[in-house]
């Protein structure tokens, strides 16, 4: 038998497609090649996030080999569309399961939540090392959200998913320290060296000047002169608050000096057009998902950010989307559970405001603070991009993959 290579990827999403979750795994992928690791990819083939025309179902790019599984690809606004989408994808995957036997070790994401069974079973024939990279926890997060009921058969053989995945890992990745305190008290098989903290990340592309962003042909209705604009961007779905968001624009109606952009996907954003349509919110522009340079120029033209989780999801997941707005130093505004990472790193630095679900007034407040002190805006906004500089570079962040996987290989 030929000698094994290093690490695998096993993920849904991966190169080219440019959503946090193609682009954070390959970025990984990418610095543990330039390691001197031999890394592969089995994913899913690009349809929905993808530019390129013609995309090969096997390449070797950035010295990884990629191999790309077709699999149904419905539309994920449904649960339904979801859940077929999964289980066709991991149903690829097991059809080139031998695969994972060329390999040393798998690193699998939580996404889809069925999918890291395949890396259990390379496990137990293969003796294959497994990492697990959990984005989010299930079924919690499907209960809390009521995706799906503690009584449903999804829900049954997704704890019994898990208490296989968790005895069959050598390292799971928690993207935040109240995610890796969620786990570790709820996933009784797991140990506290077994579950590491790792970021997700943002590729440093510098602070770059607003005028020339606003000349974007599709910004050319945002006023921008001496108004604040207000952003949020990324996926605006069911793990989102919206209301307190929505509650705090209201207040803003007729006020010519603040101005609010939303961009991105999700079944909540549906709603926020039509709340915005129904009540003739002229201050609220909604574009949708943005990437590439049209992302960057609207960072540029941004004078804040509003991230959000709904209630009782913090240790669940992280929005990773912080990390862009932190890089573009901006004020953070973030609706989301005090004794998360983010909430403590805006607090503790003086960087931005950490609220809580149902808190408008004092989302208001800080809008407010922020459109009439440009000079505590332009020293929080610093203070965010010192906090991105220090803790969530790409370069900073893919170096502890390396490292770990380095004491993994090795032991």
């Amino acid at each position: 038998m030929k000698k094994k290579k290093d690490i695998i990827f096993l993920c849904q999403y991966f190169y080219p497609e440019y959503i946090s979750s193609a682009t954070l795994p390959f970025d990984t992928a990418v610095a543990l090649s330039k390691a001197g690791f031999t890394v592969g990819a089995l994913s899913g083939f690009p349809k929905e996030y993808n530019l390129n025309d013609k995309v090969p179902l096997q390449e070797t790019h950035e010295n990884i080999e990629i191999r790309r599984l077709k699999y149904i690809q419905l539309k994920r606004s449904k649960f339904i569309g979801r859940i077929i989408n999964y289980f066709s994808f991991t149903l690829s995957v097991t059809l080139h399961f031998r695969e994972l036997r060329k390999y040393k070790a798998v690193i699998v994401y939580s996404n889809p939540p069925v999918l890291p069974l395949i890396a259990v079973l390379a496990n137990k024939l293969f003796n294959t090392k497994v990492v697990f990279v959990s984005y989010d926890v299930y079924p919690e997060m499907a209960h809390i959200t009521n995706t799906i009921s503690e009584d449903s058969i999804i829900s049954k053989m997704m704890k019994i998913i898990n208490k296989s995945i968790f005895k069959h890992v050598n390292k799971v990745v928690a993207l935040s320290n109240e995610m890796r305190a969620y786990l570790l008290e709820h996933r009784s098989s797991l140990s506290e060296h077994q579950v590491e903290v790792i970021p997700n990340w943002y590729e440093d592309k510098g602070v770059s000047n607003a005028k020339e962003s606003s000349k974007n042909k599709l910004f050319r209705s945002i006023k921008k002169d001496e108004n604040l604009i207000v952003s949020y961007f990324g996926n605006m779905g069911i793990c989102q608050d919206l209301d307190t968001i929505v509650e705090a624009i209201r207040k803003f109606k007729n006020e010519s000096k603040v101005q609010f952009i939303f961009a991105g996907h999700g079944n909540k954003m549906e709603i926020l057009r039509n709340i915005v349509e129904k009540e003739s919110l002229e201050n609220v522009t909604i574009f949708d998902f943005l990437h590439g340079q049209d992302f960057q120029d609207a960072l540029n033209i941004s004078d804040c950010f509003i991230i959000s989780l709904a209630d009782g999801l913090t240790g669940l997941a992280v929005p990773s989307k912080t990390y862009s707005y932190m890089m573009a130093s901006k004020p953070v505004i973030a609706i989301i559970g005090e004794d998360s990472d983010i909430a403590k790193d805006l607090k503790d630095n003086n960087a931005g405001y950490a609220l809580q679900v149902g808190e408008s007034p004092k989302l208001v407040s800080a809008i407010k603070e922020l459109r009439d002190d440009r000079d505590k805006r332009d020293y929080m906004g610093e203070n965010c991009r010192n906090i991105f500089l220090e803790k969530y570079t790409k370069e900073e962040c893919t170096q502890q993959y390396v490292q770990m996987m380095q004491r993994i290989l090795e032991a």
